[in-house]
């Protein structure tokens, strides 16, 4: 539970998790391997003093003499103990013997050692009938050999059972400097592993202190982009996705601040012009109906103001959203061309619409705001009695709205700032954000709009309005064209 409560995310530094997650597998294997090398060298040694003990066994079998034959056969044993010393290491261990026949009767050695109960194995370790085990002799661990020697003479042949026993000092000592020598080198491996892992880390975490520095010492409200040239690949995931957040934040926040500064500056002019009008009425300057008439025309003018500029705050709302629904712009189309129905019979029209099915990836609200804005400003700029047309087609990747009317035109002068806030071609009709509202639709949906003069016979017949949507709008938002419109006479 505490290896994980440190790996898990949010329990510590990345740089402690980094380490954590490499030294403690490191060490791990580092300490299993150990061992397994311990029990293997272990198992050389036996295998190396084993061997020691078989050849003690065969050296006391030499010296074995035989009378008789088979269960009549005597055994004889001259075997001095002098005869074991060669065998026996630094003076460090003791070694015993005992030579028995194959029923157990001592023929030479120490009595008293345990009698042999086991059997010999079907594949043996040497060439010979030999097997050896590990018992206590005198309150003393041993390892014994036991050797089934067959002994043959002139005067007869039998098999003898030689036993020889080792205690374990030499042993033990030995193991115990090979496991204090492996324990050493294997701490000195995880001492350089864990010096190179903490050298490695700080030197690969290094860019995220750097970065988390600069981020620090930035003055507030400094949104502009991170640049780490020197931060490794994996961080350049991050490094984009916060620079694109930033980018988002401030543009909210340019929106924001234009936003204000024009509510500001465009609501004081209609309320100034009523708070003088009302003044006016209470004086009696001029007769109640003319001023309420008067009054009436500028709240008119102050709420669509009003509500041009909140339809601006809504369409940056609207383009923050990750996920646009799917809308047929046809039938969206065709109901903002009946609701403006009343002003084309008004102004006696001769309106004609043509849509293909058309679905696209964007909010209801918007394809409503930019066919409104569009079709309005044709009806009020037609002339009256003459031909208006609007037409949506679609090729499968965009969406192509043409509004066509036989109206005045526009100028290059005019055509340069059309698209900005604020800039109507007549200040008395107009609050100049209808066009800049569906600049900012189309740009939110990724597309275009253009206003060209229609020359036909070499002179001016009408404007037309033509937008382009992509059916699905660029993960980024982006226009395909860079935001403004471009105009031709």
């Amino acid at each position: 539970m505490t290896l994980f409560k440190f790996l898990t995310p949010g329990a510590h530094s990345l740089r402690r998790r980094l380490l954590l997650g490499i030294l403690v597998p490191v060490t791990l294997f580092v300490g299993f391997n150990t061992f397994s090398l311990y029990r293997q060298t272990l198992d050389s040694l036996n295998t190396a003093y084993d061997r020691t003990l078989l050849a003690s066994a065969k050296s006391i079998g030499e010296q074995l003499d035989v009378v008789g034959y088979d269960d009549a056969a005597e055994l004889r044993a001259s075997v001095p103990y002098s005869a074991l010393e060669a065998f026996e290491a630094d003076n460090q261990s003791q070694m015993f013997y005992r030579v028995s026949t194959l029923s157990g009767d001592v023929v030479s050695g120490f009595a008293d050692l345990p009698v042999w109960r086991g059997e010999i194995p079907n594949r043996p370790p040497y060439a010979a009938l030999v097997d050896f085990y590990d018992d206590r002799f005198r309150e003393r661990d041993v390892r014994v050999a036991v050797l089934l020697q067959p002994v043959a003479s002139h005067n007869g042949r039998t098999m003898a059972v030689i036993q020889v026993a080792e205690t374990l000092e030499v042993r033990e000592t030995l193991a115990l400097q090979i496991l204090r020598s492996t324990l050493l080198r294997q701490a000195l491996l995880i001492a350089l592993i864990a010096f190179t892992v903490v050298l490695v880390v700080q030197r690969a975490t290094n860019p995220v202190r750097q970065l988390s520095r600069d981020l620090q010492a930035r003055r507030e409200g400094d949104l502009s982009p991170l640049s780490a040239p020197s931060a490794p690949r994996e961080l350049q995931p991050l490094i984009d996705a916060t620079n694109e957040v930033m980018q988002r934040l401030r543009h909210l926040l340019r929106h924001q601040k234009r936003f204000v500064r024009d509510a500001s500056h465009q609501l004081r002019t209609p309320l100034a012009v009523l708070k003088t009008q009302v003044q006016s009425a209470l004086r009696g300057d001029v007769e109640p109906g003319q001023a309420l008439h008067e009054i009436s025309d500028t709240v008119v003018r102050a709420t669509q103001l009003a509500n041009q500029m909140l339809a601006l705050a809504k369409v940056e709302q609207l383009r923050q959203q990750s996920e646009l629904p799917v809308t047929r712009f046809d039938e969206v189309l065709r109901g903002v061309a009946l609701d403006l129905s009343p002003l084309v019979a008004q102004r006696d029209l001769d309106f004609g619409i043509h849509t293909q099915a058309s679905a696209i990836q964007a909010h209801e609200w918007m394809l409503r705001e930019l066919s409104r804005n569009l079709l309005h400003n044709a009806i009020r700029h037609a002339p009256a009695g003459s031909e208006l047309s609007v037409d949506l087609r679609t090729d499968g990747r965009h969406v192509a709205l043409t509004i066509r009317d036989h109206g005045p035109g526009i100028d290059d002068e005019l055509a340069s700032r059309l698209f900005q806030p604020f800039s109507a071609g007549d200040v008395r009709t107009g609050s100049g954000l209808g066009l800049a509202i569906c600049q900012e639709i189309v740009s939110a949906l990724g597309g275009s709009i253009v206003l060209n003069n229609r020359i036909e016979g070499g002179r001016l017949t009408g404007l037309d309005a033509v937008v382009r949507l992509p059916v699905k709008p660029p993960a980024s938002g982006a226009p395909d064209n860079p935001p403004g419109a471009q105009s031709r006479p």
